[in-house]
């Protein structure tokens, strides 16, 4: 029952995330919100927000995990190199493509955890994992080009930043197991979402907002940060905590599958043919690989 609650756990954490970058793109490109000040406003209020309550509902010492000085060191890397990269450049990649596309070329990250852990145990690919990674090359390859090589369809930035988002992905599923093991997930989160967030306030101030503020603005980016922050990240940390960083990476592929649907029918992005190829070769990579272990 504790697997299944985990499996459950990764699976809406993904779909919130999906609905998430949607509402980004919708403030991105309906309301001319900064991508900068979005990141760094929800990692902030969604760190307080989540820290004060580890302290006051679970009565949770915050403190504990800055005392060892190996925890505190990769807390803090945990902090940028994992949760401040991959909020920064999945939205950047949003703001220069769609929800859609940067969602899909995000889940290159499951392919780098399974070539990592390849390499670290020193195990040569099996052919599950080769037909996998050829997948989602070829995947990529058509949401890029739209399968002809002389164009691109999108721009080689938001190409660029859609694979370092696939990147943060595996360093923010990987690399925190350690102090995930000490400490409540609440807690790990907590405080990667607010270092993440003092750190970048030093690139953008949370008080210099650009765009425009309606309703509209307030109730997407409140889903921003409450749905596809607060309780995505934490749901997910929780699945990494019982099932394992690489099970529960694969099982978020609900992720795509519902940024594509939302971007589809509720902003009208454009997908044709070859994009909803490429989507489904990249998101059965992930299905593939939970065969293989």
């Amino acid at each position: 029952m504790t697997k299944y609650k985990g499996m459950l756990l990764a699976i809406i954490a993904a779909i919130f995330w999906g609905i998430s970058g949607t509402c980004g793109q919708y403030l991105f490109e309906q309301r001319g919100i900064n991508v900068e000040w979005l990141i760094n406003i929800r990692l902030l209020i969604s760190g307080a927000v989540l820290l004060a309550y580890t302290k006051y509902g679970q009565k949770r010492d915050l403190f504990a995990i800055w005392k060892n000085k190996k925890d505190r060191i990769q807390l803090l890397i945990f902090s940028i190199c994992g949760m401040l990269a991959v909020q920064y450049t999945y939205f950047a990649a949003i703001k220069h493509s769609n929800a859609a596309t940067a969602t899909v070329l995000q889940y290159f990250g499951p392919i780098i955890i399974a070539i990592y852990l390849a390499l670290k145990k020193r195990q040569i690919p099996k052919q599950k994992e080769l037909l996998a990674i050829g997948l989602a090359v070829t995947g990529t390859f058509l949401l890029v080009t739209h399968g002809n090589i002389y164009t691109l369809a999108i721009s080689p930035l938001a190409f660029l930043l859609g694979i370092l988002s696939a990147v943060s992905l595996a360093i923010y599923t990987l690399q925190p197991t350690h102090i995930l093991t000490k400490y409540e997930p609440s807690i790990v989160i907590g405080w990667g979402m607010f270092c993440g967030g003092m750190f970048f306030s030093f690139i953008k101030a949370p008080w210099e907002f650009q765009g425009t503020w309606d309703i509209y603005t307030a109730i997407n980016t409140t889903a921003i940060i409450l749905f596809g922050t607060l309780v995505a990240f934490t749901l997910y940390l929780y699945s990494v905590k019982i099932i394992g960083g690489q099970k529960a990476s694969l099982l978020a592929s609900a992720e795509p599958l519902a940024a594509t649907i939302l971007a589809v029918y509720w902003l009208k992005t454009p997908f044709g043919l070859s994009d909803y190829i490429g989507t489904i070769c990249i998101v059965s990579t992930v299905f593939l690989l939970t065969k293989i272990r």
